[in-house]
């Protein structure tokens, strides 16, 4: 009867934590990350006694974390490049609306009004008011390369500033996961349940894959150690090491900028590691600025360059609308009291394409009197329209790359390959997304609670539980007939 007893016991304490167990999914059916609980029972080890095998009832083996390392892993890479693209779009899209003509007049309008100005000041070389159109529309177009140039820089900056919070955070999930590695190390030692926590740390894995592609697995010593692939380990058991950023000059830099942000290790800050992460949303933000970005302020700085250095070219070789005196010899004098009378630039003549677009602008002569925009290219020829004629032209001469470009077609082509960018990215974003939501939902089949099958498992375990208390009560009772039969 003892024995009786004592399996009624074991029963009802298995029983007892099956409907704990089954609670605790229930509670946590909504909690992000959760993975469901499965409770493992066996039998107790039998004795012999009398020549039988007698059943010594049940007992808890272990509580199991419903969980697939392979699907985790697929959840994390599904995520990282969910991030690159979601990131990149995002960027891109920024930069796209630089270049955006639709709601206002940009650069490609700007420069055909402005040769068109020098087309109608061919027709009227005379006029001043003309030359004065063509001084505020050139000045319009120092302005818009500025603005392009100046607003490409500032997304750029802005990229910095993400990376710097970037940083930060993933700093803050590299120590959260430490931690939760050390808890769980110590909970083991004593054979506790590690099953929450273990999911804690699967979704701070799952936040540090959002910044960049990542490697997780356990050594051989059970230790959980996640690497940045292309970087290095980041985490090791109850070790890590932390990323930081530098402030670097333009010659260091990696995207041609004084004063960027570059990603290095905090133990080791004197060995960039800025180009090395690949997917997620820290690697699109450093395509972004390193690539797409440095490749618009180079191309602006190329279109800038040439077109100054083209125009003051023809500018250069005519005469200002003004009288010129002539030596004994019938040659033109170099300048008179307002200045030089020939070899006047139109535009300030940048040193070197890298800048040129943020550094356009009127030469001083042209902002201090108009009658220095040149149109003849004899002195003293009022009718004269040549100069005029030659610079309207260049907006349809192949300049640019080796003779095989204009100027509107260069423009034109990197506003296309911009916009062709940021629809990829959009559609690369759309796609990458439905794959996160599948494998997500695959992960959610296999790990995600059931309230029906839980409530279910509820009924069952209840009933198990009854079962047990009526073997005890049975037992009981046998006690007490027993007791009652002694004199």
């Amino acid at each position: 009867m003892s024995d009786l007893l004592s399996i009624g016991v074991s029963g009802l304490n298995v029983s007892k934590k099956a409907l704990e167990t089954t609670g605790h999914n229930m509670a946590n059916a909504n909690t992000e990350g959760y993975s469901r609980q499965k409770v493992v029972q066996t039998s107790n080890t039998p004795i012999s006694k009398g020549g039988l095998v007698h059943g010594t009832g049940a007992r808890i083996v272990n509580i199991n974390r419903v969980h697939d390392e392979f699907i985790e892993k697929r959840l994390n890479a599904s995520i990282s490049e969910h991030e690159y693209f979601q990131e990149r779009s995002l960027q891109l899209e920024q930069v796209e609306n630089i270049f955006n003509e639709i709601d206002n007049e940009g650069l490609n309008k700007i420069l055909n009004r402005f040769y068109n100005s020098f087309r109608d000041l061919a027709n009227q070389p005379e006029n001043e008011t003309i030359r004065s159109v063509v001084r505020d529309n050139a000045s319009l177009v120092t302005k818009d390369f500025r603005r392009i140039r100046n607003t490409i820089d500032a997304i750029s900056k802005n990229v910095d500033k993400k990376l710097e919070m970037d940083v930060t955070s993933i700093n803050s999930h590299i120590d959260h996961i430490t931690s939760l590695n050390k808890k769980i190390a110590i909970l083991e030692v004593v054979d506790a349940e590690t099953g929450d926590l273990r999911d804690q740390r699967d979704l701070a894995t799952r936040d540090l894959s959002k910044f960049f592609k990542i490697h997780s697995y356990v050594d051989s010593n059970g230790g959980y150690n996640i690497s940045a692939r292309g970087v290095g380990t980041l985490i090791s058991g109850g070790e890590n090491q932390k990323l930081a950023v530098i402030t670097s000059s333009k010659k260091e830099s990696s995207n041609n900028m004084a004063g960027s942000t570059e990603v290095v290790f905090e133990n080791r800050p004197n060995t960039p590691i800025t180009g090395n992460f690949s997917n997620g949303s820290f690697t699109s933000l450093l395509k972004v600025r390193n690539e797409d970005i440095q490749s618009l302020q180079k191309g602006m700085d190329d279109l800038a360059y040439d077109f100054v250095k083209t125009t003051n070219a023809v500018h250069r070789r005519g005469y200002v609308n003004r009288k010129i005196a002539m030596d004994e010899n019938g040659i033109p004098v170099h300048s008179d009291s307002k200045g030089p009378v020939t070899g006047i630039n139109f535009f300030k003549d940048p040193l070197q394409r890298d800048g040129a677009a943020s550094l356009i602008d009127l030469s001083d002569s042209i902002k201090d009197d108009v009658s220095n925009i040149v149109t003849a290219l004899s002195p003293n020829s009022p009718g004269d329209n040549r100069i005029a004629i030659g610079i309207s032209k260049i907006q349809h001469e192949k300049i640019l790359d080796d003779g095989s470009t204009t100027i509107e077609e260069k423009f034109l082509s990197m506003v296309g390959e911009i916009g062709i960018k940021t629809g990829k990215a959009s559609l690369d974003t759309e796609q990458s997304e439905g794959i996160l939501a599948q494998t997500n939902s695959l992960r959610e089949r296999l790990s995600g609670v059931s309230i029906d099958e839980e409530t279910a498992n509820m009924v069952r375990y209840q009933q198990a539980y009854d079962a047990s208390a009526k073997v005890i009560k049975s037992a009981d009772e046998m006690f007490k007939t027993v007791l009652g039969l002694l004199p």
